[in-house]
């Protein structure tokens, strides 16, 4: 059983109460009950708690097997002495190092633009800051095996975004990603690193003296139980989570089967924007940035390039988080008179394009006639600024302009 002091730190690491995080991590840890599962199972019963006492039957219509079943109706009877117990004491006692928290998708600090994509983790383990999780952020992914001028281009482009305030975002591994986190800690800013493994697995374990730096001014991060292996299936699911905590994506180097691609489109589908770096046509690792950029990705060739698109919503949060008394605002919040001046013209009337009903990128290019480049655009800043947010289909407007 865990101590009172064990509980005393949960409590600090968590928005949540200890018994309503222990009963997260229960039905986390039950087989078969991924994202999808686990919020329909929550939306229907009002807590992860009310789930662990609720109507079997009606667990078992969200297609949760007998067996895991089973295991739930244990832990209702034993707590911690059950087998999901045991394998939740684990976490708990993760949690007691001064360096490691857990974010539950109900917690006050859970990034919003994470919050908002389909299927966000319920759970994420966080060696780290959890505040940084919710910094804007630019994510650099590429080839495992880059040319010279492909690990260049990563380190350069990560060096100087992070001097205009932007994180870097990546996912740990050999080639591009490494060269990205260590351009953001040779430039004195923060980098998150997004892992396809538990938390407390570093893969590839080349990079544990990279792991340390990046633990010194950021964040590791992961939505996979503690001690998962790596396994080829974790990374797509990884690449969700790089895209979604970011404005865009950098794509610097991949072939045209990279797993980079994979993120690009999870960015295009959550609204974000994709950045490509252009190579020589001899290269097979530049096919995949030009088959991007085919499809409709921004050409870059420096990180100006990148600032220049997002340095609006770069001024909107340093205007947020220098303000005293200002926060993040969330969705279902009126945005007061000082918020609203940060909007441009052109920002507010898109705004007035978009109803509470989904309406498609499509849509909104016929009745705005703007580009889709520039529909994106204006959906990626309205989203984090909480007016709008992304919905199977497309997107939807979440908050009201204030009455003048």
């Amino acid at each position: 059983m865990p101590s009172e002091n064990t509980l005393e730190i949960i409590s600090q690491k968590t928005t949540v109460h200890s018994d309503a995080v222990q009963a997260s991590l229960a039905l986390f840890h039950l087989s078969g009950v991924g994202p999808n599962r686990y919020q329909k199972l929550v939306e229907w019963f009002g807590s992860a708690q009310a789930v662990v006492f609720g109507d079997r039957k009606l667990i078992q219509a969200a297609g949760v097997k007998s067996d895991s079943i089973r295991l739930l109706d244990e832990y209702a009877r034993s707590g911690l002495n059950s087998q999901l117990g045991r394998i939740i004491e684990r976490d708990l006692e993760w949690l007691t190092h001064p360096n490691n928290s857990l974010l539950l998708l109900e917690d006050d600090d859970y990034p919003s633009l994470l919050k908002h994509i389909d299927s966000p983790p319920p759970v994420l383990f966080v060696r780290g800051s959890c505040e940084l999780l919710s910094e804007p952020q630019l994510a650099i992914v590429g080839s495992r095996n880059p040319s010279i001028d492909g690990k260049d281009n990563a380190y350069r482009f990560a060096k100087s975004l992070v001097n205009v305030g932007l994180a870097v975002t990546s996912g740990m591994a050999l080639g591009v990603d490494g060269s990205a986190h260590q351009g953001a800690i040779d430039g004195g800013g923060h980098t998150i690193a997004v892992v396809g493994t538990g938390a407390d697995i570093i893969y590839p374990a080349r990079h544990r003296s990279l792991a340390d730096k990046i633990l010194e001014k950021g964040v590791i991060v992961s939505e996979l139980p503690l001690g998962t292996r790596p396994q080829p299936s974790n990374f797509p699911r990884r690449n969700r989570i790089i895209s979604a905590l970011s404005m865009g994506v950098l794509v610097v180097e991949a072939s045209p089967r990279s797993g980079s691609l994979i993120t690009a489109h999870c960015a295009l589908d959550q609204g974000r924007e994709v950045y490509a770096i252009p190579g020589s046509i001899h290269n097979p690792m530049a096919r995949g940035c030009h088959q991007l950029l085919k499809q409709g990705a921004k050409l870059v060739e420096s990180a100006e390039d990148i600032f220049e698109e997002l340095s609006s919503l770069l001024a909107f949060h340093q205007f947020v988080r220098n303000e005293p008394g200002n926060s993040v605002p969330e969705p279902q919040d009126l945005f007061n008179h000082e918020v609203v001046q940060a909007l441009t013209e052109q920002e507010q009337s898109f705004l007035k394009l978009i109803g509470y009903d989904v309406t498609s990128v499509d849509a909104v290019v016929e009745r705005s006639a703007l580009s889709v480049e520039e529909v994106s655009f204006q959906v990626m800043s309205l989203e984090l600024k909480g007016f709008i947010q992304s919905v199977p289909g497309g997107f939807q407007r979440c908050r009201e302009l204030a009455p003048a």
